[in-house]
């Protein structure tokens, strides 16, 4: 079950308006699952795939040829010699629109992307699920109540 996430719309929005949309946030929190099911038009390449990051370095060129009308790339930092090769494509066709860009913030992909892509790619982060998120995908929101000490565990702070 896929839960529309709350930053959806943004996401949206913002593909129309650059030529790139880059999505960074923590670990597992929800990032390649966000732009497939936002993007399912687009291409997918995963750059933890060991031979899809091959390709990219060895001929990022002949790489990106292969997405004519763009593509979801998902762990950028992988590749990060590919930013390069992405801001002078966009740069030749400022189409808005085009790619998709997913990576862990804990690289400091934010930064070398803010150099590379300045002012050709919006920059979203996603964070875990929301209370109302977590709601939709039917989980407690009892762990966020205010809990005496002891009642976490389950133990009785009196034995």
């Amino acid at each position: 079950m896929v839960i529309e996430r709350e930053i959806m719309p943004r996401l949206l929005e913002l593909f129309g308006q650059y030529p790139i949309v880059t999505v960074t946030g923590p670990r597992q929190s929800g990032k390649t699952t966000l732009c497939r099911s936002a993007f399912a038009h687009l291409a997918y390449a995963n750059l933890e795939d060991p031979d899809a990051r091959e390709f990219a370095e060895s001929d990022p060129r002949r790489f990106l040829a292969q997405f004519p009308v763009g593509a979801v790339l998902d762990e950028i930092q992988r590749v990060p010699s590919l930013l390069s090769y992405l801001q002078v494509l966009v740069d030749e066709d400022r189409r808005n629109g085009q790619f998709v860009l997913t990576g862990s913030e804990q690289f400091g992909l934010t930064s070398t992307i803010s150099q590379s892509l300045a002012g050709r790619t919006a920059l979203l982060r996603l964070l875990p699920f929301t209370l109302a998120e977590r709601r939709l995908a039917g989980g407690s929101d009892a762990v966020f109540r205010r809990r005496r000490p002891g009642q976490l565990s389950g133990r009785n702070p009196q034995q």
